[in-house]
């Protein structure tokens, strides 16, 4: 009775359904909090469905089953619930170890579904009572405008209104209050000074006394960039040849007021290094909260043999999945105008004495790193090409290369044209391609078919994505399936579980990004067994 009166028999039936069918495997192997989490939020996806199927029929007016039959279905219901989920939960230690086994990591004895069915329950439940509490706004509403408008009038505005009302209680009052809190928290940890970071004394180090750049207000991860890097002994463990400490600028959010005035400082402080003489220069867009990765630029540094001058500007706080939905336009704002500074003077030296430039951007810096040019500015005196990894589903350029691929590559490894500008690679290589001339203008995209910050796609709540399509990638279970609104969550889910070791998902390896920059740049002077040693060498340090 208690569950006749709280809850739809058929909203629980399909709930359950969603319930069972959220346990299969998504692209990362997920955690039992995290798999609580994906199965509460399809079991009230499921539920609302359920939910409006009976209203629906009602509305139409179609033949009910009497009561004494509703009460049988009912029973039938419950069974089927049960047996559905204790199934489900059997087989989910299965589906997950299909993902785990594919990324090298130990199989799990066994899921806890205790831990998955209280989570689940407390998520749908806090859907449910918040559904409930929008649909009480609306017909309180609605009862009191039916005193001044005709009744179908005072339905479409009290649902306006009660949405209006809602979303602007979520979004103007408990999102900008975790947002505050969260950016307050991440600022106060960027600030802290880490005793293993020293300020360089090397008056040719950005951040040091002489610097315009001041070592505090680099931030944490910007004191974490510049102090990093091989050293001069480092580098000569792989070759014979001269080397150079390389240069390495990054300007925080509190070096300047504004993003022009740190571009002015990133552009100052490369002239006043010497910059411009190195072979190679990078303007690096960072991902949310300014991090670096240190595989994304070490490598290439050693491939110049430390002749890589690099710049950063820090534009958020916040983690990337965060920036993406919130300060998405304010990283393109800075990328543009660390881009206009430095291509600036760039365009300004004589092109057979100056670096080749380079742009590079992980995962958010992807986004806000292809926004910061336009190419009709540029088609004079391109720069010389891009490094974009784990781009988000966001990129628009991305989306474009993708849709357009030649028909007989996959979505997750894409040939675009005749190759001469864009290639696409993942932890198997793709830039290579024999008998295809790559122009002096290129664009290349690494990226994992695991990765669910690239292929996350909200439409595929109604349709299969083209990158579940066989053949599949390499490291994409053979057992994931696609389903209704379920795979969009598990999606979702996935883009912030973290539970990835390095190589997959959205965590990049170096000897990936080394055979990227290897393909991309064609450093000279270096032997097959030279090459080799150095990808061994960043094999192992990941």
């Amino acid at each position: 009775m208690i569950l006749k009166r709280y809850f739809s028999a058929t909203g629980l039936l399909v709930g359950t359904f969603f319930f069972a069918l959220s346990m299969t495997p998504s692209l990362l192997p997920r955690t039992d909090l995290f798999q609580g989490l994906v199965s509460g939020f399809s079991l009230a996806a499921g539920y609302g469905i359920g939910v409006l199927g009976p209203w629906l029929w009602t509305y139409f007016e179609l033949p009910k089953p009497s009561k004494k039959n509703q009460s049988r279905l009912q029973i039938i219901a419950a069974i089927i619930c049960i047996v559905t989920g204790i199934v489900f939960l059997w087989s989910a230690s299965d589906w997950q170890n299909s993902i785990r086994s594919l990324m090298g990591m130990d199989e799990l004895a066994g899921v806890q579904p205790v831990i998955i069915g209280l989570t689940a329950i407390g998520v749908f439940l806090a859907v449910l009572y918040t559904a409930r509490l929008f649909r009480w706004t609306f017909r309180l509403i609605t009862v009191k405008l039916l005193n001044y408008i005709p009744r179908k009038v005072s339905y479409i505005i009290g649902l306006l209104t009660a949405f209006i009302l809602f979303w602007s209680v979520v979004n103007g009052v408990l999102f900008s209050l975790l947002l505050r809190s969260a950016d307050t928290t991440y600022e106060r940890v960027d600030s802290l000074l880490e005793p293993e970071f020293e300020q360089p004394t090397d008056p040719l180090k950005a951040g040091s006394i002489q610097s315009l750049l001041s070592w505090e207000d680099m931030g944490r991860t910007g004191r974490r960039f510049v102090s990093g890097g091989p050293s001069l002994i480092d580098l000569q463990r792989f070759t014979d040849d001269s080397v150079q400490n390389p240069v390495r600028v990054y300007v925080g959010m509190n070096a300047a007021e504004t993003v022009e005035e740190r571009a002015d400082l990133a552009l100052q402080e490369l002239i006043r290094l010497n910059a411009f003489d190195r072979e190679i220069m990078v303007i690096i867009t960072p991902t949310g909260t300014g991090w670096v990765d240190p595989g994304s630029i070490e490598t290439l540094e050693y491939l110049f043999r430390g002749d890589v001058a690099s710049v950063a500007a820090q534009y958020s706080y916040l983690p990337s999945p965060l920036s993406l939905w919130v300060e998405e336009e304010y990283g393109a704002e800075m990328a543009q105008a660390l881009f206009q500074k430095v291509y600036g003077y760039w365009t300004q030296l004589p092109r057979d004495n100056r670096p080749k430039l380079y742009l590079h951007g992980l995962s958010l810096g992807a986004l806000n790193s292809d926004r910061s040019f336009d190419l009709y500015d540029i088609i004079d005196d391109p720069f010389n090409g891009a490094l974009w990894v784990g781009p988000p589903f966001r990129k628009e350029t991305w989306r474009t290369f993708t849709e357009r691929r030649d028909p007989d590559s996959p979505a997750w490894l894409p040939t675009f044209r005749d190759g001469s500008v864009v290639r696409f690679a993942n932890q198997n290589g793709g830039l290579e391609k024999p008998g295809s001339e790559w122009g002096g203008f290129r664009i290349a995209y690494l990226q994992y078919a695991s990765d669910p910050i690239v292929f996350f796609d909200s439409r595929s709540y109604w349709r299969e994505p083209a990158w579940m399509r066989e053949p599949r990638g390499p490291d994409v279970s053979a057992d994931l399936r696609w389903y209704p609104v379920v795979t969009m969550v598990q999606l979702a889910v996935d883009m912030v579980s973290g539970t990835e070791p390095r190589g997959f998902g959205h965590d990049y390896a170096a000897e990936h990004y080394f055979d990227s920059w290897l393909a991309l740049t064609e450093p000279e002077g270096w032997s097959n067994e030279q090459l080799e040693r150095l990808r061994q060498f960043f094999s192992e340090i990941n």
